[in-house]
């Protein structure tokens, strides 16, 4: 079976780890979308401040391929290294739609979804999810780990595990931001 080629013209979500947290790596807004948009993305907007960009994809690549782009650009461009995780609307409507905490998480702002940067760093949390975490709970899911902070995301000892076991293999995103990525990326 022949391997898919992705839409040319497909929406997509790039998610930058680590990004203007406290005052290390550094990176205005206005030149993330600058660099996107030399790259050749299209339809560039950013949400927040924390490297999200929502782009639509005028070259028929795949999301990796992105990621790795977008990457090599912020390091030769704005001396800033940072991993890039890229998801097309459709990976992240999937995402979404795989919610598995919906009856426990009752505040968007303590509901971290970790998305990895590859196929194998789910595989690395499922040890994870079978400790005991008290209050905090850790669900591997088909396309993202999910942690649930309820005293809040730097007062329990979870999202320091995951960091921790998967380092820069995955970024996170609390389901806030996660949900106004997702609008930015459906088509109207």
């Amino acid at each position: 079976m022949a391997e898919e080629r992705p839409d040319p013209r497909e929406r997509r979500v790039a998610l930058l780890r680590g990004i203007n947290v406290g005052r290390a790596k550094r990176i205005a807004m206005a030149d993330l979308r600058a660099l996107v948009e030399e790259l050749g993305g299209g339809e560039v907007r950013t949400l927040l401040n924390s490297g999200n960009v929502v782009f639509t994809s005028v070259r028929a690549r795949a999301p990796a391929e992105d990621a790795r782009r977008i990457e090599a650009a912020i390091e030769g461009t704005l001396g800033v290294r940072s991993r890039v995780t890229v998801l097309t609307a459709a990976g992240l409507a999937a995402v979404v739609a795989e919610h598995p905490l919906r009856g426990v998480a009752d505040d968007p702002s303590r509901l971290l979804v970790a998305v990895p940067a590859g196929p194998d760093a789910l595989r690395k949390l499922t040890p994870l999810a079978a400790r005991d975490w008290g209050p905090e709970r850790l669900v591997v899911g088909t396309h993202a780990g999910w942690l649930w902070c309820p005293d809040g995301i730097s007062a329990g000892r979870l999202a320091e595990a995951v960091d921790r076991a998967l380092g820069d293999a995955v970024t996170a995103r609390n389901w806030s931001t996660l949900t106004k990525l997702h609008a930015l990326a459906t088509p109207a």
